[in-house]
């Protein structure tokens, strides 16, 4: 063989794949890390607008799933970091551990204060995770497997998702909301443990391959943000999850001092030009803020209005669960394999209509005297979407990122997504509490609510094509 023969990239056939020995280690961990997320995740979220409703707090439910979001920010930067200057497995195997612990917070919540804490804990647990394990792909597979792994991520969520709803909302209703939790803390934790010791047994850089060659120089540690400031971030983000619960003088006030943390702090965690969609890194981390702060908001609202104003039962809402986590999936698998030749940025701009369809969805379902299933449709149809167009963002991201800079890039993806859940769901749930306070019925907010949610969505189809990536390869 020539050098010049050498140098040829091997037929895509002949090519080792996430499961060729090179690779099979790194792809079981990481895909037993996203079963257990995604067990948990799946089976406590359909219980939420129950536990508020328990607990008196329906009207603080935006911060109950706000303070989620808002440590996720600063778990996400956290673990971002951390893994850029040792590698993944510490902020991975912390965040593991602290995703038992918040259940077992949760799960004896007293009142919705403690459930708020309880999801604070497990938004940290969720950033640290998310983050870790996006830029442990990013450093330890090549361009072209990368659309896989992020489908086989997709993919370790199917079982979850069959099982963890439907239970947990037969649970809830059999029992408690609160058996739910408790069952969570003990179904995961032995599980989660074992896969803390092989991770910290594990030598740097084989089985997640994550560790960098040499630490950040004082130049690059300098231009990175301080924790900081995602700790200001995150505190903007729960004042203002807090200040939109209500309508009044001092609510009005908490909304004021979240804003501007936000806008003072977010800049210095994200992309230059990224709020004004330079291309290239910028506008794909908008795009992520943009379609998670949409997907978040009807996955929020449209249960809490099923079961508190439609009452429909929590075992029902816990169907449109799995089918969400089962065709996100399915449209994830099919990004990666059949549509593995299209440009990202177009399949973004798919799933971005697709998306627009379900919210036109979600409105329709609001009104009194159309069937509710019309409303729960929308979750699992914006789940093809996001399952389409949530990898290619990721891609697109990592592929206008510098090596030495995943761990930064996955911070950045993660902050906008957290933040772009905070902004959305804040507006939603201020436009929805201003409509209350003018005397509009509870159903017709809803509808106003959501209509307002195709703005972001039919702006993600228009700017994706500023995320594209030029040279070889799908962009």
């Amino acid at each position: 063989m020539t050098a010049k023969q050498a140098l040829r990239p091997l037929p895509s056939d002949t090519r080792p794949g996430i499961f060729s020995r090179q690779y099979a280690a790194a792809t079981l961990t990481f895909a037993t890390v996203m079963f257990l997320t995604g067990f948990a995740a799946l089976a406590v979220v359909p219980t939420l607008p129950t536990a508020a409703e328990d607990l008196n707090g329906v009207s603080l439910f935006p911060l109950v799933a706000g303070s989620f979001v808002a440590a996720s920010l600063l778990g996400g930067v956290l673990g971002g970091h951390w893994a850029d200057r040792s590698g993944a497995r510490r902020p991975l195997a912390l965040g593991m551990i602290l995703s038992v612990v918040t259940l077992l917070v949760s799960a004896s919540s007293v009142s919705i204060w403690q459930l708020v804490a309880g999801r604070f804990v497990d938004g940290l647990a969720a950033g640290m995770v998310a983050v870790s394990v996006t830029t442990a792909i990013g450093q330890s597979y090549p361009e072209y497997l990368r659309p896989r792994m992020l489908a086989m991520m997709s993919a370790s969520w199917i079982i979850p998702s069959l099982v963890g709803p439907p239970v947990a909302g037969v649970v809830a209703e059999v029992w408690s909301w609160r058996t739910v939790f408790y069952g969570l803390a003990v179904l995961t934790a032995l599980p989660a443990i074992a896969l803390v010791a092989v991770l910290r047994k594990a030598p740097s850089g084989e089985s997640d391959q994550t560790a960098p060659a040499d630490l950040p120089t004082a130049e690059e540690r300098a231009s990175r943000p301080p924790l900081v400031v995602a700790g200001m971030l995150s505190l903007g983000a729960a004042l203002g999850q807090y200040g939109v619960s209500g309508w009044d003088a001092r609510h009005l006030l908490f909304v004021v001092g979240g804003v501007a943390l936000l806008v003072v702090f977010a800049p210095r965690l994200l992309p230059e030009g990224t709020w004004r969609s330079a291309r290239g890194l910028p506008t794909a981390v908008l795009l992520r803020g943009l379609t998670s702060g949409t997907y978040f908001t009807v996955e929020a609202l449209v249960p809490l209005m099923l079961i508190t104003e439609r009452r429909v039962a929590a075992v029902t809402v816990g169907v449109a669960f799995t089918a969400s986590a089962v065709l996100w999936a399915v449209a994830s698998w099919a990004q990666g394999k059949l549509l593995q030749d299209v440009a990202r940025h177009r399949l973004v701009t798919v799933g971005a209509l697709i998306m627009a369809v379900s919210v036109a969805f979600a409105v329709a379902g609001s009104f009194s005297g159309v069937s509710p299933l019309l409303a729960m449709a929308a979750m699992p149809l914006a789940a093809v979407g996001m399952g389409m167009l949530d990898p290619c963002v990721t891609v697109l991201s990592l592929a206008h990122s510098a090596p030495d800079r995943l761990g930064h890039t996955t911070s950045a993806m993660q902050t906008n997504m957290n933040l772009g859940q905070v902004v959305v769901l804040a507006f939603a749930t201020a436009v929805l509490n201003a409509g209350l306070a003018a005397g509009t019925s509870r159903l017709g907010g809803y509808a106003i609510t959501f209509s307002l949610l195709l703005v972001p969505t039919l702006l993600v189809a228009v700017l994706a094509v500023r995320a594209r990536k030029d040279g070889p390869g799908p962009g």
